[in-house]
């Protein structure tokens, strides 16, 4: 099963990948009239702005818009995924890089599917990069010493799965008791939870990885699971605050509570939740209020809970029409009171919780022309998100950036671009979910039909 992983080359590199006869668009899109001239003069595609690209040209990337980028393969494609958290220290802006990943697979028969710990490491950065000198290479090394690299900069993906029947529609990790634990909702109607540890260990040595084949694979079993949701569902959300704590929530409306056990399972609240009069679609605690979380749902609203009540009058705020359609996914900022969400609807609102009663957002932003799926506040920068969407865009804002009414000589269509919108990266083909790495700033990690991408742009 080792060989169900690949990797895709940088379509900047000398090797050519599978994947570069697929149209890609990688750019950068920002407000500022000298910006705006020099993307005019590349002749920039912007999505919904000006036709789309005629018979016979192709969207090519500018390599000089990222410090990194990489693309992975994992044979099925995965819904979900969430970033593990190591031990190689904070803030890693200097490259190569090495990263750990969960995912779940969504596989043609439901024998197929896995659930997968992934390392991805050698990433080295662009030729952007080393400019910069965020790399190992200097900026005058020749293109001959780069032919010579190229063997030793080649990515590597160590790939350990556990066997999962049926697909998975979300992932998501905590640290628990010293271990990583796996939250994952089964499209047959079940959560169950993982214990990392050995799929860890084993994508860190290649003597574990022979012994865990061998002896280990097989007999991995869920340390806990809960069928009392009756449906499947794709809601999920550990708590920051109290350790093993878990919400999870289904199609059914129903949102149930889990609190860990000190005999090792966990306790699960058979009173649900309820307000949703719909699927509830995502689940988000508050990064400061142990006792707090938001709900959206196909309803179109977003809710505001609290646990110390009990779970039939725990719902505290609502906005009822929150979108025009399915409120999809939600991200409560860590820092401000802040709450984006994103709808089927094209929409991504921004929700100031001091002024949630009011059912008003303090900022709508409608760049994509196609339900979001995946949005998620920077984990240190409190002001700059990231949204994607089934039109096969990935945006990066900023909050903070505001426009420049003495610039002169402006595209029209490039005037009506919002200028908080500080990037466009394209070139996936239906991309489901987006993390920012907690540990490497401006790291961004997406799943799609076509498989992962990892980069980080000039932008962020």
């Amino acid at each position: 099963m080792e060989g169900a992983s690949t990797w895709n080359e940088e379509s900047s590199g000398s090797g050519s990948s599978d994947g570069e006869e697929d149209m890609e668009m990688e750019e950068k899109v920002q407000g500022g009239k000298e910006e705006k001239e020099k993307v005019q003069g590349r002749g920039v595609y912007v999505p919904g702005q000006g036709p789309p690209p005629a018979s016979g040209e192709e969207l090519v990337m500018d390599e000089g818009a990222y410090r990194l980028y990489h693309r992975a393969g994992t044979g099925a494609p995965c819904l979900s995924f969430d970033i593990l958290r190591d031990s190689l220290g904070e803030n890693r802006t200097s490259y190569p890089l090495s990263l750990l990943l969960c995912a779940g697979t969504q596989a043609e028969s439901a024998t197929a599917n896995r659930l997968m710990v992934m390392k991805m490491h050698n990433l080295h950065g662009t030729k952007q990069a080393s400019k910069e000198g965020l790399g190992s290479e200097s900026s005058s090394d020749s293109e001959d010493d780069d032919d010579d690299d190229d063997e030793e900069k080649k990515p590597q993906l160590e790939l350990a799965m556990v066997p999962h029947y049926g697909g998975i529609n979300r992932v998501r990790v905590t640290e628990f008791g010293g271990s990583q634990i796996a939250a994952v909702w089964s499209e047959k109607g079940q959560v169950e939870l993982y214990n990392l540890r050995e799929a860890l260990v084993a994508v860190s040595d290649p003597q574990a990885m022979a012994a865990f084949l061998r002896e280990e694979q097989a007999k991995i079993k869920p340390i806990f699971s809960f069928a009392g949701h009756m449906t499947e569902g794709f809601a999920m959300g550990w708590s920051p605050k109290k350790p093993g704590t878990l919400l999870t929530g289904d199609c059914n409306k129903n949102i149930h509570l889990w609190t860990p056990k000190e005999d090792g399972s966990w306790f699960v609240d058979q009173r649900p939740f309820t307000a949703h009069t719909k699927s509830v679609e995502d689940l988000q605690w508050s990064p400061n209020e142990a006792t707090v979380f938001a709900s959206c749902s196909a309803d179109a609203s977003i809710r505001i809970w609290d646990i110390r009540a009990a779970p039939g009058q725990a719902c505290m705020l609502t906005t009822n029409q929150a979108h025009d359609a399915d409120v999809n996914v939600i991200s409560w900022n860590r820092k401000e009171p802040f709450i984006v969400s994103g709808g089927d609807d094209g929409a991504l609102k921004i929700w100031d919780l001091r002024q949630f009663q009011k059912g008003s957002p303090v900022a709508t932003f409608k760049q994509h022309t196609a339900p979001i799926t995946s949005v998620e506040w920077h984990p240190t920068d409190s002001g700059v998100f990231a949204a994607s969407g089934t039109d096969d865009q990935v945006t990066q804002w900023d909050l903070a950036v505001e426009r420049d009414d003495t610039a002169e000589g402006e595209d029209p269509a490039l005037a009506s671009i919002p200028p908080q919108l500080l990037f466009v990266h394209q070139g996936e083909n239906d991309i489901k979910e987006l993390h920012w790495h907690p540990q490497c700033p401006g790291v961004l990690i997406t799943t799609a039909l076509s498989g992962f991408n990892i980069f980080r742009t000039i932008s962020v």
